[in-house]
């Protein structure tokens, strides 16, 4: 072999090598985007029960809402709300069949997080769905023994 192949082929080995060990990293976890909003903590039930039919029974309701991402970025824009809701109870045995008790306490923003309720929080897929729905998808937190639910949603 000529000293021209032999460096070519520790070159080609070299690249092969550093390209297969660069591949078989593990990627890191993704990271849901940032929400943004005003900050602005409301109380009113007309936008939340627009947009989930279920919350018009509600008696109070504490939440926040803004967009998903970074707004310099063109295109449509994904929306969320968390809010912090007190439903009537006889809603809540109706929606809660099937919950379980689960470790996680809600992902809600900084502004909300002080107001969620004590848990443990059942959830479930009939919590869940009770919320999704036109353009919205819920994950719904049923604070054990109350009547309280924390909805994390997003829509469109």
């Amino acid at each position: 072999m000529t000293p021209t192949a032999r460096r070519l082929t520790a070159a080609a080995f070299v690249l092969l090598t550093t390209t297969a060990c660069g591949s078989t990293q593990p990627e890191k976890g993704t990271t849901m985007p940032s929400k943004s909003g005003t900050g602005e903590l409301r109380t009113d039930l007309d936008p939340l029960t627009k947009r989930f039919p279920l919350l018009t029974q509600a008696e109070t309701a504490q939440w926040m809402s803004g967009t998903l991402g970074d707004d310099r970025v063109p295109g449509p824009s994904t929306y969320w709300i968390d809010a912090i809701v007190t439903l009537p109870r006889a809603t809540v045995a109706e929606i809660s069949e099937g919950a379980r008790e689960g470790a996680a306490t809600p992902e809600v923003v900084e502004g909300l997080r002080d107001r969620l309720p004590e848990g443990p929080f059942l959830t479930g897929e009939s919590l869940d769905d009770a919320f999704t729905g036109k353009g919205w998808s819920a994950t719904a937190y049923l604070a054990k023994d109350t009547n309280t639910v924390v909805l994390v949603t997003v829509g469109q």
